[in-house]
């Protein structure tokens, strides 16, 4: 008798759905704690509503998650990425980067920009490139 490998689920990126809302709260929380609230993104997330949510999930938990929330930009729309949040576990795994994907992989698909506030080396390898027209 052979002995069955053990497969263990990878993570792989779903749509958020509002089952989801109470884990992609603690995970944003837990990245970024309270401080966040007193951002200007906070601000525009504030207004805007959500045109997408993804989740990073690895055997039904997840680990990851991401939205995507309607703008304008000068009577344009658009939309607005963040905020990423990845479980300090699973950080450097890549998921940040497979959730930013999901986004825009969504923004293609409506022919919308996205607009971000974050770290240009990290989000350039995307295609991101500074604004300075843009005011928040």
């Amino acid at each position: 008798m052979s002995a069955m490998p053990i497969l263990s689920a990878a993570p792989h990126i779903e749509v958020e759905t509002a089952a989801d809302a109470d884990a992609v709260e603690a995970l944003v929380l837990a990245a970024f704690g309270p401080g966040r609230f007193a951002k200007t993104a906070e601000r525009l997330r504030e207004r805007a509503p959500v045109a997408a949510g993804f989740v990073a999930r690895e055997g039904g938990v997840p680990l990851g998650s991401v939205r995507l929330w309607s703008i304008t930009v000068g009577g344009t729309p658009a939309l607005f990425l963040g905020p990423i949040a990845v479980a300090a576990d699973s950080r450097r795994a890549g998921l940040g980067a497979e959730l930013v994907q999901a986004c825009l992989a969504r923004a293609a698909e409506t022919e919308q920009g996205v607009l971000l506030v974050g770290d240009a080396p990290y989000f350039g390898r995307f295609g991101f490139v500074v604004a300075p027209d843009v005011r928040l």
